[in-house]
């Protein structure tokens, strides 16, 4: 019994960051996160990334606890939800994979924060708010983390004991994911040294085409769902 409850704890901490990780790409996102923190010195970009990873997990946490109550509230469906946000994410995906200009994504808001960077100058206020937005969302945190997360946790046991294993596994998974988060952006200009020029367009269109992929396989899950329903 120990041992079954133990196998189902490891896999949902284990499922947590691979199932969140690809849609959130921080290894994509490094050269966007050096971008914004360009002129800055060590232990600024150490503590920027610092910040970005704890944003991450409660963002995260929220909507895998939180999330289906938010739903329920505005009667929204979690088919829809998904169906939603694997457009968002598939969206994402086709534009990064046609993207020719290099590590300039998102949307004009980004755009802007990155031509006004320059790390050297931030405040703690500053810092703070840039922390959260746009690097911590919607650039790390997206829809499609957000929809992906809330589906994890769609369906939480009824006893108090199974809830408070699946939940403190899901804490554990979530605590993995971010510490990943802050592996990549706390060593990405290593990263991306090592890589080179090449290597980061590669990895960049790669990572675009698997969050295509990802896209496309949220929407056919809630449109599967939405069949079900219907029959």
């Amino acid at each position: 019994m120990v041992s079954l409850v133990l196998l189902v704890f490891l896999k949902t901490v284990v499922l947590v960051p691979i199932t969140l990780l690809p849609i959130m790409n921080p290894l994509g996102n490094a050269p966007i996160f050096l971008r914004m923190t360009q002129g800055a010195d060590e232990a600024t970009t150490r503590h920027l990334a610092r910040r970005v990873a704890v944003n991450c997990c409660l963002l995260i946490l929220g909507a895998i606890f939180v999330g289906s109550y938010v739903l329920a509230f505005f009667g929204l469906s979690l088919p829809i939800v998904r169906l939603a946000g694997g457009l968002l994410v598939a969206a994402t995906g086709w534009q990064l994979l046609h993207d020719d200009s290099g590590s300039e994504k998102g949307d004009g808001a980004i755009r802007s924060s990155l031509s006004e960077a320059d790390g050297s100058n931030w405040s703690e206020a500053e810092l703070r708010q840039r922390s959260f937005y746009p690097i911590s969302f919607p650039l790390t945190v997206g829809p499609g983390t957000i929809a992906a997360s809330i589906a994890l946790g769609a369906h939480q046991p009824g006893r108090v004991l199974d809830w408070v294993i699946s939940g403190t596994a899901y804490v554990s998974g979530a605590l993995v994911t971010a510490m990943g988060v802050y592996l990549t952006y706390r060593y990405a200009r290593r990263l991306l040294r090592f890589m080179g020029e090449m290597g980061t367009t590669v990895v960049m269109r790669l990572s675009a085409f698997i969050l295509l992929c990802i896209g496309f396989e949220i929407m056919w899950t809630g449109l599967s769902a939405l069949i079900e329903e219907v029959k």
